[in-house]
């Protein structure tokens, strides 16, 4: 008989034992269900993103030489012409002897600057074959690796705009030229009573005719504007409205990927031109925002951009910082304490509170100075209520 109530009193301890256990189990703190990102090592940028529209660089207006009957013009826009290309034709009016004074006048003008841009075109390849010069030792001391990248990068760029600057010197000529031979023409018939026959109006540079300002034939004053011919293929630009606050942080050189234009891979450029007027923009939300222009020209050495024309949307993404071996973390990993950037980082389980040092952030990455490690763990998104020193596990995904 007194076995009987031993072991009942053993039972009665082991329920209680389990009882406590399940109620410890119930009410102990079990880890908050987090997301979990990883410091990593890699390539890193800063860019500055807004959208841009495309423009020929040198753009040729053909204009009426003369006061005359224009002829009915057969081109259309986007057709191809060539330097020299009879583009239209028109009837001048005869000249009386004040005008033709003035145009005798316009061809001695027009000849001065045709010889001041042959000088700039000898100046601009004279600075060409010492941008070439420049890079190819560049290049070499590359192989050996005795020069840095930034070097390199910066004689590639040198030599690009050189090449630009060559070619818009060329261009010069042939517009002086085109200047040339309109104030030659308004000496034909220039004698009162004179019929003079219809003269040629003549494409002063290859390209593409971008627009036909008048079609129909006409009576026009002199230097109303034609049409407007320009090289879509290889003389693209595109102008990009930044912000002023942005504008300051762009240098000339930056480099610059241009999407959103309908091809597959982005296209290369560089930053030529800023701007120094800004302008004032009102905001598709009614905000007057200060804008300045930025010019970017696109690298020579891509392919022709079939299908691109002048006055395309596209989006512009400079970059103004880059690092091929940063030490990066999420962005969403960093908060404010006490006035220092700090992460939560996850060491055994637990969520420890870190302060770092941060350099360079562009919204989703963040350049890591000081405080942690490639292949630390840290929390992304923290809750104010993730305290330091909780328990924390990684939330399954899905």
């Amino acid at each position: 008989m007194a076995k009987k109530p031993k072991s009942r009193l053993i039972l009665t301890v082991l329920a209680a034992v389990v009882v406590a256990a399940l109620l410890i189990f119930a009410f102990w703190p079990s880890p908050t269900m987090v997301d979990i990102g990883t410091v990593t090592r890699g390539p890193m940028q800063v860019t500055i993103n807004e959208e841009g529209r495309t423009r020929v660089h040198d753009t040729y207006v053909v204009s009426a030489p003369v006061n005359g009957q224009l002829l009915r013009i057969e081109a259309e826009p986007g057709d191809l012409v060539s330097a020299g290309m009879v583009i239209a034709r028109m009837t001048p009016t005869p000249l009386d002897a004040r005008s033709r004074a003035q145009a005798q006048a316009a061809i001695a003008s027009a000849q001065a600057s045709i010889r001041a841009a042959r000088e700039s075109v000898e100046q601009a390849r004279s600075d060409k074959r010492l941008a070439d010069a420049e890079l190819a030792r560049e290049q070499e001391l590359w192989e050996l690796q005795s020069t840095s990248r930034a070097a390199l990068d910066l004689a590639i760029r040198d030599a690009e705009n050189a090449q630009a600057a060559l070619e818009s010197a060329r261009s010069s000529v042939a517009m002086r030229e085109a200047e040339l031979a309109e104030a030659r023409a308004r000496l034909l018939g220039s004698a009162p009573g004179a019929s003079g026959g219809a003269i040629a109006l003549r494409a002063p540079a290859s390209g593409r005719i971008l627009e036909v300002m008048q079609e129909s034939a006409a009576t026009l004053a002199a230097g109303t504007p034609i049409v407007e011919i320009g090289d879509v293929g290889s003389d693209l630009e595109v102008l990009v409205e930044l912000l002023s606050t942005d504008a300051v942080t762009v240098s000339l050189g930056d480099p610059v990927l241009v999407e959103g234009w309908g091809g597959d891979t982005p296209l290369r450029g560089v930053v030529v031109q800023l701007e120094p007027q800004g302008f004032t923009k009102v905001s598709a939300l009614g905000v007057e925002e200060q804008r300045v222009n930025a010019i970017v020209r696109l690298s020579a050495d891509q392919p022709t951009n079939a299908g691109l024309g002048s006055g395309f949307r596209v989006e512009a993404r400079i970059i103004v910082w880059q690092d091929r071996d940063a030490l990066v973390v999420p962005a969403s990993a960093l908060f404010r304490d006490q006035g220092h950037w700090a992460v939560l980082a996850v060491d055994g389980g637990e969520a420890v509170l870190r302060r770092v040092t941060i350099g360079r952030n562009n919204g989703t990455q963040a350049q890591v100075l000081e405080g942690l490690e490639e292949g630390a763990q840290v929390v992304l998104y923290p809750s104010s209520d993730l305290a330091d020193g909780e328990a924390v596990e990684q939330r399954e995904v899905g």
